[in-house]
Order: C-alpha cells, then structure tokens, then sequence
C-alpha cells in the first residue's frame, strides 16, 4: 500500500489525541491522507487494547471502526494459536490442553502449552515450558479477513496461507503479516470454496499442482510451496506444489445471509461449512471452525456429525466470546503416526471410543472433560475430583441445610459463563465433591458448600444470611443494607420488580441471589463477594 511518509508522521505525532478533535481542527496538508491517519489514529487507540501486541508496532494498519469492533481480539487469538500448535504437534508439553486467559491492565493474555511468541517476533520458532518447539505442517485460513486470527496461529506452523476474497483486506494483511515479521506467510485474493477445491487431499493428493490464486505480496509473482515442507520457491504459474494436503484447516464463516442481516446458523453463513464438511476433512487432517456464541453446541455436535473431535467453549471477562469446533477423520494410529516426519512428540488428540473433548475456558479457569456420543459426561481430566454422586443428592432440600447436611451452607458459587453454556452442573459437583459442593435446586445453576473452594471456576460469594420471602424474615436478613447486586435464577419475579419490593438501590458490597430450593422454597442468599 501506497501511504506517505507525511501521513505516517501524522499518524505517529497524533496517535493520542482525540481523533474527532483533529478531524475538526486538524491542520491540511495536501501530502496527508487525513481520512486515512484519523481511522488509523483510531484503530491503534482501540487495538491498545484489543491487541496490545499489534498496537506495539509502527505500520501496522487498521480497519474502519466496525471491523476492528468484530476482529478477535489478542487473547482468544493465541488461544486459537495454542489449540492449533496442539494440534499438529508443535507443543512438546502435555497432553491436557491447560489452557487459560489472564487480564493485565489493558492487555488481555494467555499462558497456553504452546505459547506463541509475541508479535514483535521475526522467527517461527516458539517455546513450549521454556523448551524450543519448531514449527510444522501447513496452515489455511479460508476466511482471512483482518488476520488477528491467522497471525498468531500461523506462528505454529512452518508455513501459512491466508485466504480472503476482499482485494482490500489481502492489501492490508500483505502489509500487515511483512509488519508483524511474518516472512513465511502467502496471502491469496481468492474464494475460500474454489480454493479449497483446488487444495491436493491430505493422504492421496495431487503430487504436481495445488491450488492457484492471485497471490500477493513477495510472492506476487506466484508462490509455490510443499505444503509438507513449507518450502517457497519463486514461480509464475501461481501454483503450490504439494504432495499432500494442508495440516490444518481455519474457517470463520462471515454471519451474514445473502442479504447482509446478521445470523450464526451454520448454513446460514459464509462459507457454508456444513456443505463443504466432506471436502475439508479429505483436504486437511484438522479443521478448525470458530462459530457463534449463541450456537447451540449440543446442536452444533449433532448437525457436523462423528468428526467433531473437540469443542471449545471460550469467554472472556465472564462474556461467552466464540464457540471453535475441531474436526478429524484421524484415529488414535494416525496421531500417533504423525505423518510430518518431526521430532515433535505426537497428541492423543482423537479418542477410540468416538468421545469429544469438552474445554469450558474463561479467563484463568479451565474446565477440561470427555462427552460421549450420547453427549454425556465421561470423565474429568483434573485430578481433583473425587467420585461420582447419587442423583438424588445434589440438590440441597431447603434453605436451612447445607450440600452435606451439616450444617448451613457457608458459600455461594456462581459457574462462568463457559460452564453455564456448556450445561455441565454433575461434574462440577463431581469434581469438588469433598467439599460438600451442591446445588441448590435442580435449575438454580447456584452452588453451595460448607468449604470455600479457591479455584471454582467462576464468582465465589460467602453467605451472610438465607431468608425466605416473608416480611419479618426479610427484615433481619437485610437489615443495615441499602444497595445491592440482584440476581435471579429459576425465580418467578423479575429483577426490577423485586428490587422494588425490597426498596434497595442497584451496586454497592452485598449480592442477593433469589432462586428456588429443591422442595420449592423461594429464597434469597444475602452475600459478599469473595473474589
């Protein structure tokens, strides 16, 4: 992209100011392309804190306000990146995924066992608990878009390619991955289903050409490439030689239909990935699918079939951000057959008996477990759990008896939002059963424990009192409390109506849960918030 150096300086002189400000006031000046800088002035302003790592260099070149507002932001990117580096065996860590998201200030992080180096980087190799990990394999986004995505994902691979039927946005990724020292990357203008048909099959490929495409870049007089070795060698033929298919497959099929309004049913959306399931599997040996939150997974699992290996469930900040399907014809012979020719230790990434690795991730909390095909729980890879429970006990039958029927229940658990989407209450009563951790009622959703449990995963509260609906009750339970953090579950009043009813003002230190016990008591839990 053709930008001047008088724009650039702009952009540098006035990155902080505010940019509605300088679009007023802003002196002119013909060698400046104000339009340009202000966009630019405000996607870093925004990218600060969506993605602090891009933000930290210079040239780095952003999209109108809209697309910066729905690009993956830093931390669910290298959470992608740790996923896929799993995958294909770049991590030489362990088995479990023992993946998690940190908030630092401004900057959202993540500490994955296949870390990829930040993006100031210029070298493909990354580090694993400290230990050198080499790149391997091929990867293809067929739905470049902005590139967060395919940027920190593309660190895993020995090569990368960047699909995007946007001249426009394959313009800015081009300059973009150059600014990022993404030197092992081939951006194609294309479109994501002709280039996937065009893609050699990952175990009988075509041994002389792959896929051709207007690529861009310093490959722009056409790139060729073995997609096992990730070798680029000049050509003009704009093809890619590759005796077998890509390693991994990215899609994030635009949520649009064909007449721009917004949907997130998977046929719906573009590429239809449902359509095009039998051509990707026989193309690459993972497929990566980053769909809508408000997808229903259960759904999700069923429509893709027996190939669905895993499901992510990721949120940040306690707000349920994407739902990313992994698919695989492979089997437990071929992981560990890993036909890259590396040292790289190999992943039992597929299990024999057709189960689905299940991770609910929000933040620092990971929870990590097998479904099977019936979509039950199977098993809990953290060590902590401490045995199956009677059905019949895990709910407490009033308010006045805590989870074991000691005593009155000390603690008050409200799962994250992951966990919450993912439905997965028996195994959470499973895992922290030697601490007494039962639900309140059947559609409560609410935990309770005579313990407290350090690293539930999600917002822990300490009881203060637990009142039933009548006045006098009501009375002594609130007394001295004037404000409060209301939430209802499985209770037949609204918020606002029983904010009204008990004449509290919103905020302030104390939380009420209002919900319905086992027996069908309404009750409410005065509590503090514990962290």
């Amino acid at each position: 992209m053709e930008i001047s150096a008088q724009t650039w300086e702009f952009i540098r002189k006035h990155r902080n100011g505010d940019v509605r400000d300088l679009a007023l006031h802003a002196h002119r000046d013909d060698a400046v392309d104000l339009t340009f800088a202000l966009d630019q002035i405000d996607g870093w302003q925004r990218a600060r804190t969506k993605l602090p790592e891009w933000a930290a260099h210079d040239g780095v070149i952003y999209p109108p306000h809209i697309s910066m507002e729905q690009c993956s932001s830093q931390s669910t990117a290298r959470y992608k990146a740790g996923v896929a580096a799993r995958l294909v065996g770049t991590s030489a860590g362990s088995e479990s995924v023992s993946a998690s998201m940190s908030h630092d200030g401004n900057a959202s992080t993540i500490a994955e066992p296949a870390t990829p180096p930040t993006a100031n980087a210029t070298s493909t190799t990354q580090t694993v608990d400290g230990e050198a990990a080499t790149p391997r394999g091929t990867l293809v986004d067929l739905t470049g878009g902005f590139g967060v995505d395919f940027s920190y994902m593309a660190r895993g691979f020995r090569r990368g390619v960047y699909v995007e039927r946007q001249p426009h946005l394959c313009e800015i990724a081009e300059h973009n991955m150059h600014a990022l020292g993404l030197d092992h990357v081939t951006v194609v203008n294309g479109n994501a289903e002709e280039y996937l048909t065009e893609l050699p099959d990952r175990v009988t490929g075509d041994t002389e050409n792959g896929p051709a495409g207007n690529t861009m870049g310093k490959a722009a007089d056409g790139p060729t490439g073995d997609m096992a070795d990730g070798s680029v060698n000049g050509s003009t033929n704009g093809t890619v030689n590759a005796p077998s298919g890509p390693t991994l497959i990215f899609l994030d099929p635009a949520r649009r239909d064909t007449h721009g309004a917004r949907t997130y049913a998977i046929a719906n959306c573009t590429p239809d990935v449902l359509a095009l399931k039998d051509m990707l599997l026989a193309k690459a040996d993972w497929v990566m699918v980053k769909l809508s939150p408000m997808l229903d997974w259960r759904k999700t699992v069923a429509d893709l079939g027996d190939c669905v290996r895993e499901v992510h469930i990721v949120s940040t900040g306690n707000e349920c951000k994407e739902l990313l399907v992994v698919m695989s014809t492979r089997t437990l012979r071929e992981s560990d057959d890993n036909a890259d020719n590396t040292t790289a230790e190999p992943h039992d990434n597929t299990s024999s008996d057709g189960s689905i690795r299940m991770v609910c991730v929000n933040d620092d909390d990971v929870l990590d477990y097998r479904i099977g095909t019936d979509g039950k729980v199977l098993e809990s890879t953290d060590t902590t759990a401490d045995g199956d429970t009677d059905d019949a006990e895990n709910t407490i039958s009033d308010a006045g008896n805590n989870a074991d029927g000691n005593a009155e229940p000390a603690y008050l658990y409200e799962p994250n939002a992951s966990i919450m989407k993912a439905g997965c209450f028996d195994l959470l009563e499973r895992r922290y059963a030697r601490y007494g951790l039962r639900q309140i009622g059947p559609n409560s959703h609410l935990f309770v424990s005579g313990s407290m449990i350090e690293r539930f995963p999600g917002r822990a509260f300490e009881i203060d009192a637990v009142t039933g609906m009548g006045k006098k009750e009501l009375r002594a339970a609130l007394d001295g409390i004037t404000q409060a953090n209301i939430a209802v579950r499985n209770f037949p009043m609204p918020v606002a109506a029983l904010r009204k009813k008990l004449k509290l003002k919103d905020g302030g230190d104390a939380y009420i849960f209002a919900t319905t016990t086992a027996k069908g008591r309404h009750v409410l839990m005065v509590t503090r918030k514990t962290r």
